[in-house]
């Protein structure tokens, strides 16, 4: 592994030797080359011709996944990522508070996490809008972002958006029970939809050529919400209990929208096939709960059920220190309730791709995507996997060899 400090500069790259986790249609490639021009895969495959020029590392005996993608994160943000100021904060973007400093999107990348699904927390019953991102350490706020990851927001059911396990200064907030947490959204998706015919109709009369016309009042949060409506913008919900995700499923499909990702999601192995047939993806975590009521009645199995129903299951960390281990959460998915390798692998990269809505560029290892690359030094479900190396874009973002040689220089 000698001398990666200089792929940082190759634009031509053949890693080589390497036992390949494509989790894509080519499956696992033994002794396989994944070649990479300007950051995106060229070819991938057992006997890949190399370009004279190329700059070739032989990672012999090692194994390289797809960077793992975590759909449920707080990195590079501030401490208190809730505006709990109202119950529809729709208009407050992530992007714009990005720490590209944090020390936490270094560390992750030692844990082979190249995407991130960075969101506020579940103060709010319609929440804020989340940043994808790409873990480009050493640029600023703006090369964090995915640019070509469609926009989302997050929405919060249960016990946070009802405020029922915080003290909260001030006077008591609406809603504070499951039952407005439901009237709030609806009421704030009948207003968005007045507010998206109000606009029509003013733009087919101005179209129209008519005199004297004011426009309706701008409202960045009903905008938001009507981009909902239209199917622009993703939504992700943060729940646990299954009779709240039947509530939601059901209301989406009242007024019109779809559910993009169920977060946390505890419960869902009882209404698996529910969330299936809405087609909504579920975003939980391994063996995670009892940390509050609502998260009680969890069960180990419940990535493996969901998948089983046909649901796509991914495996988020919702916290720093657990974003550095993924790739032992999803072997749990294998212990526990028996899903095998590749549907275990694509629960911490294909399937949080399609989530994000970013599965055209990432997720896999397939021509035409980007270079985002973990290499280990083992399976990544062994016991003693770490990882060796990883990559966004071609470009190496985290070299252990190097890592540990600069902490010796110390």
């Amino acid at each position: 592994m000698s001398g990666l400090a200089l792929l940082a500069a190759a634009r031509v790259l053949a890693l080589t030797g390497a036992t390949v986790l494509t989790g894509g249609p080519a499956g696992t490639i033994e002794k396989g080359t994944v070649l990479v021009t300007d950051g995106v895969i060229t070819a991938v495959g057992p006997a890949v011709a190399v370009p004279a020029g190329a700059t070739v590392v032989d990672l012999a005996g090692r194994f390289v996944m797809p960077g793992i993608i975590d759909a449920h994160s707080h990195t590079a943000v501030e401490g208190n990522v809730n505006e709990c100021t109202d119950a529809v904060t729709a208009e407050v973007r992530i992007a714009d508070v990005l720490d590209h400093r944090d020390v936490n999107i270094y560390r992750q990348l030692a844990g082979g996490v190249t995407t991130a699904n960075v969101l506020h927390g579940s103060c709010n019953a319609i929440g804020g809008q989340n940043a994808v991102v790409k873990y480009r350490w050493g640029q600023g706020p703006e090369g964090l972002v995915f640019k070509e990851a469609p926009r989302g927001v997050k929405f919060a059911l249960g016990e946070n958006p009802k405020r029922a396990n915080v003290r909260a200064p001030g006077t008591a907030r609406w809603p504070a029970t499951r039952m407005g947490v439901e009237a709030l959204i609806r009421d704030t998706f009948l207003r968005a939809r007045h507010y998206r015919d109000e606009w029509a109709a003013y733009e087919r009369r101005r179209k129209a050529g008519a005199a004297g016309l004011v426009p309706p009042r701008r409202d960045l949060r009903l905008e938001l919400v009507r981009d909902v409506l239209d199917g622009t913008v993703l939504v992700h919900a943060h729940c646990y209990r299954s009779d709240e995700i039947l509530m939601l499923i059901s209301l989406a499909e009242e007024l019109g929208f779809k559910i993009r990702t169920f977060q946390h999601v505890l419960e869902g192995y009882k209404v698996a096939t529910e969330i299936a047939r809405h087609g909504a993806g579920a975003s939980t975590f391994s063996d995670w709960w009892a940390y509050k009521m609502e998260a009680w009645d969890a069960v180990p199995h419940n990535a493996a059920v969901m998948a089983s129903h046909g649901v796509r299951v991914s495996l988020n960390s919702d916290s720093n220190e657990l974003a550095r281990r993924l790739y032992w959460e999803a072997a749990k998915a294998v212990k526990y309730g028996g899903a095998s390798e590749e549907e275990a692998l694509k629960m911490i990269t294909l399937n949080p791709a399609w989530q994000l809505g970013v599965d055209r560029w990432v997720g896999s290892i397939e021509a035409g995507k980007h270079a985002d690359l973990a290499v280990f030094n083992t399976h990544p479900f062994a016991p003693d996997a770490r990882v060796e190396m990883t990559l966004v874009e071609g470009q190496v973002m985290f070299d252990r060899a190097k890592d540990v040689q600069a902490r010796s220089a110390r």
